[in-house]
Formats: C-alpha cells, sequence, structure tokens
C-alpha cells in the first residue's frame, strides 16, 4: 500500500511540531497514598517534522500511548518519549496529559471523608535532554483582609484557584504541591463538611485573611525552600463575591540561575 506521508516535499519548511490534540483515555497515574489511581486523560503528543517529509503518520502516538497507559510515571514518560523520538526518525518528542486526581480528604472536626478533584497536568519534551513541568490546579477559600478591617463584622469571601507549574530535578509527588497550595490559602476547601467543620473553616479563614498577592508570594516562598524545584509559575485567581470580575496574581520564577 502506497505510504503517502512519506513523500517527499519540494517547500522546504519544517514543522516544529506535528501530531495529535485531545485524544481521551482511561490511564493509571502514580498515587502517594494508594500507590496507583484510575484517571481520565486528555493526552495531546506531537514530534518536529523534517522538511523533507510531506506528513507523519498519526496513528503511531496513540499506539505508543495506549503500550504505557496502564502506569504513566516519569518512568514510562521517558520511555513514550524516547519511542516517539525513534519511530517517528525524529529529533524533539513533546507529550501533554491532563487528568482529575482526587484524594481523600477528612473534615477538619468531624473528620468525615469525602473526595476532593484536582487538575492536574504534566508536560514532557525530550529534544537532547529531557524537560518537564507538572502542574496542579487547586481550589481554595480566600477572605479579603481590607473587607475585615473596615466591616464593622463579617468579611467578603470567595472560592478561587490556584495553579502551580513547576519544573523538577527530580521526582515531585502532585500531593506535593496541593498540599502547599492549600496551606497557604485563607482556608482549603473540601467536598463534605458538617455543621462543625463549617465553624471551624469559616472561623479559621476569618483569622488568616489574604489578598491574592498574599496567597502568592506565600506559595513562592514554599517552593523556593524545595532544592527540587528548578523553575515554577504560581497563579491566584480569587472569583470575587462582591466584584463583576476576579482578582489575579502571578510569580514565576527561574531558581537555577541564581548565583
Amino acid at each position: 500500500m502506497k505510504d503517502v506521508q512519506s513523500e517527499k516535499d519540494h517547500r522546504n519548511i519544517p514543522i516544529n511540531k506535528v501530531g495529535i490534540r485531545n485524544l481521551r483515555i482511561p490511564i493509571v497515574v502514580r498515587d502517594q497514598q494508594n500507590k496507583t489511581q484510575p484517571t481520565i486523560a486528555d493526552v495531546n503528543m506531537y514530534v518536529n517534522l523534517p522538511h523533507h517529509y510531506r506528513g507523519t503518520h498519526m496513528s503511531r502516538f496513540g499506539e505508543i500511548l495506549h503500550r504505557y497507559a496502564h502506569d504513566l510515571s516519569l518512568e514510562t514518560l521517558l520511555s513514550i518519549l524516547e519511542e516517539m523520538k525513534n519511530r517517528f526518525e525524529c529529533e524533539e518528542a513533546h507529550i501533554e496529559i491532563r487528568f482529575p486526581y482526587f484524594l481523600v480528604k477528612s473534615a477538619p472536626v468531624s473528620g468525615a471523608k469525602s473526595y476532593m478533584e484536582y487538575l492536574c497536568s504534566v508536560k514532557a519534551s525530550l529534544g537532547e535532554r529531557l524537560s518537564l513541568v507538572m502542574e496542579v490546579e487547586v481550589p481554595i477559600h480566600s477572605l479579603c483582609p481590607c473587607s475585615k478591617e473596615i466591616s464593622s463584622y463579617g468579611a467578603h469571601n470567595q472560592r478561587g484557584v490556584v495553579r502551580i507549574q513547576a519544573k523538577t530535578s527530580s521526582f515531585v509527588w502532585f500531593e506535593e504541591l496541593i498540599t502547599i497550595a492549600e496551606k497557604n490559602a485563607s482556608a482549603p476547601l473540601f467536598a463534605i463538611l458538617k455543621r462543625s467543620d463549617e465553624k471551624y473553616i469559616t472561623e479559621k479563614a476569618y483569622m488568616n485573611a489574604k489578598f491574592v498577592e498574599d496567597t502568592a508570594r506565600d506559595i513562592a516562598l514554599a517552593l523556593n525552600r524545595d532544592e527540587r524545584i528548578l523553575w515554577y509559575q504560581v497563579e491566584v485567581e480569587n472569583y470575587e463575591s462582591i466584584h463583576n470580575h476576579n482578582a489575579y496574581a502571578a510569580i514565576i520564577k527561574e531558581k537555577d540561575n541564581e548565583n
């Protein structure tokens, strides 16, 4: 059968990334608490295409991914990228995996257990060396210091989200980044709370009022202390409860260039 993709192309224009996007597939990821966790991922996979090839063989991306979907880890990501480079005879391979990740959390007073969902992702590239960026998206509770200061009683509060991207020198659990985000918010969120828990959380947030700037800076301090993290981006966004806009702050830092 004729291999059209491998035909010579004479336009002399290489393509930086070619591949597949939004492939939805069940996967199993590493879990600090239970060793592994089944979930569903949206996956993007790309390779670079030299100028002399007309196209690439798209089916190979799915074939490679399906062989490793039963256990996604740092080791298997590297194996996927190496196989992509070999199969496509390319110089660069890229994979992006985004999935919901669940942790069992106990309410602070009653101890009621519930599943809390977080969005996690990994972006890995392999050229001459491996580049790996992990990301967590963590819902949080935030209470406004200004509102607390100027009000006779009460203060406006809202849900928000913390997004942490980190480039690491060695393995870091998603749970570690999630914990950093939750500890540095006014208060964490839970799927199930009894009345005693609600009292505890609202009072905790009131005594721990933070602007988005405060939360971003406190998370940055925690990431600065972790020698495994070489680069990070912290984004904090509050879904304001009394404004028709969101509040936002971001910090980006390259740590491995420090003297």
